[in-house]
């Protein structure tokens, strides 16, 4: 009996192919898209983009989305992702229309942002770190860090540690289920918070619980940006003002002694530490003498003995900026950015601004850009042209020093410490978009200063100060309606967002969120 012919995955129909593809984020969509001819024409089925235009699809408490002949019917489901979006019958090209109101809102191009404002205590340290993660805030003030979770128009405090006895220096989070603090699958889409500080410790943070790590002799001034692999367990290293780099277990294993190793061979207190990104046990330091040092923590031994390569880079201050990208480091310092294979610890490329001194740097390698804030402007590279064209580059004009900066694929944000706003820009034009003022100006008198921004895609929060107290503004542009108008645009004051509900059709799908 001959054996039954093999089947694949794109031997199914191609109504089957479009059902199965519904139950795929837009990512997974995509990446379907690339596999083969009939999974690319699957993909881009009206029917699936749709579904991801008007809602997020899933299975929730029983409830799933049934594929008819007029369309995907919701049943159940969570939110809708732009529900006051209307999508005109029978249109085509929906694929299209979804990357382009995806792009507007990662764009912050839009009036009415949900806004939510937060009056920290008078009496506490002004805000210098955020960081942001959906509707969740993390500030340091001082000594004090604190989680804020914005629950739309409110915001309020879920954590408050004051494990730390001098201010704080820097800040990560990190997976719970990979540091020692995990116990359940219940927890594993929970952060964990770390951070280090002036008084020597390093703490692991999360709601009540606390791990506490001592062994610097100074300062502690960085943190990994990334945690690094060690067989089933994970390493988190930090580096100090006593000039080592040292690895600390996450295992529960080692709460008793979870110093692993710790690096001699810097001079100069650390600035930046960073996994290297072809290989996870790899870690690249760079101290404030601008020299850079990499390091195998496979079997590590204290010393100097793990360091596998250094180089140093001629400059006249201390490190802006460092990122890892694939068998890169690029580090900013002066007024040069600098990438170093770390293959070879030679020079790959170095981006020189001569007359600009680099006061911020943001970096993305894999799109090759790299943004840098000088005394006056933000200015936005094509790393892949400026060797060639060195005058190949986006201005983006400030009426101070840009120290606040941020750089993804969609926006390029600036802001003056001074003015009390940041400008959004869009990556690939230097074209203004929007301009974000922080708090309430009317209240604060118009005297506010922004010390710090974070951003987490179409959602930023920004950190103010005033006579009257500091501030958190966050604002989250995936629900936004009103589009900023163009230049000489007239927008009708009788105009209003259309609110959901209102003339929708009948047979329209329906909402239980």
């Amino acid at each position: 009996m001959s054996a039954p012919p093999v089947r694949t995955l794109a031997d199914l129909d191609g109504d089957v192919l479009a059902h199965c593809a519904g139950y795929l984020g837009a990512r997974d969509v995509s990446s379907l898209a690339m596999a083969c001819r009939p999974l690319r024409a699957a993909a881009y089925c009206d029917a699936v983009w749709y579904r991801l235009f008007r809602g997020n699809m899933g299975t929730i408490k029983g409830f799933s989305n049934i594929y008819c002949s007029g369309g995907w019917q919701q049943l159940g489901i969570g939110r809708d992702q732009w529900p006051f979006e209307e999508v005109p019958r029978g249109a085509l090209g929906l694929r299209e229309l979804y990357i382009r109101r995806h792009t507007e809102v990662h764009q912050m191009k839009f009036d009415d942002p949900l806004s939510a404002i937060y009056h920290l205590n008078p009496a506490e340290a002004t805000p210098s770190r955020l960081m942001l993660d959906r509707n969740c805030i993390w500030v340091c003030q001082g000594p004090v860090a604190k989680k804020l979770s914005v629950d739309w128009p409110e915001a309020e405090v879920v954590e408050t540690h004051r494990n730390h006895g001098a201010r704080i220096t820097c800040m990560r989070l990190f997976s719970l289920s990979d540091t020692p603090l995990f116990r359940s699958d219940t927890q594993k889409n929970e952060k964990a918070l770390v951070t280090s500080s002036t008084d020597r410790t390093i703490r692991l943070c999360w709601k009540g619980h606390s791990r506490c790590y001592k062994g610097h002799s100074a300062p502690v001034t960085a943190l990994a940006d990334k945690l690094l692999a060690d067989g089933e367990f994970k390493v988190l290293a930090s580096g100090g003002e006593d000039c080592t780099v040292r690895l600390w277990s996450m295992s529960t294993r080692a709460k008793n002694h979870p110093l692993i190793a710790t690096f001699h061979g810097h001079e100069k207190a650390l600035s930046f530490l960073s996994v290297a990104r072809h290989k996870s046990s790899l870690l690249v330091s760079s101290s404030k003498d601008s020299k850079v040092k990499i390091w195998d923590t496979v079997a590590p031994s204290s010393g100097s003995s793990s360091c596998v390569g250094s180089t140093h880079i001629n400059s006249s201050g201390p490190p802006i900026a460092m990122k890892c990208h694939e068998s890169l480091c690029y580090m900013a310092t002066g007024s040069e950015v600098t990438a170093i294979d770390l293959r070879t610890m030679k020079k790959a490329s170095v981006l020189a601004l001569h007359n600009h001194r680099i006061l911020s740097c943001e970096m993305l390698p894999s799109e090759w850009l790299i943004c840098t804030g000088t005394k006056n402007k933000a200015l936005l590279w094509d790393i892949r042209k400026a060797q060639e064209l060195p005058n190949t580059v986006t201005e983006m004009q400030s009426d101070g020093p840009v120290t606040l900066l941020h750089l993804d694929r969609y926006k390029v944000v600036t802001g003056v410490p001074s003015d009390g706003q940041v400008h959004v820009w869009e990556t690939r034009t230097g074209e203004l978009l929007n301009t974000l003022s922080c708090g309430e100006p009317a209240r604060s008198g118009g005297r506010i200063t922004v010390s710090a921004m974070a951003l987490d895609g179409c959602r930023m929060v920004m950190a103010g100060s005033s006579p009257e107290g500091s501030v958190l503004h966050y604002r989250d542009f995936l629900r936004s309606s009103t589009p900023i108008p163009l230049a000489g645009e007239e927008v009708s004051r009788f105009w209003r967002p259309r609110q959901f509900g209102e003339n929708d059709d009948e047979n329209e799908d329906e909402d239980y969120y």
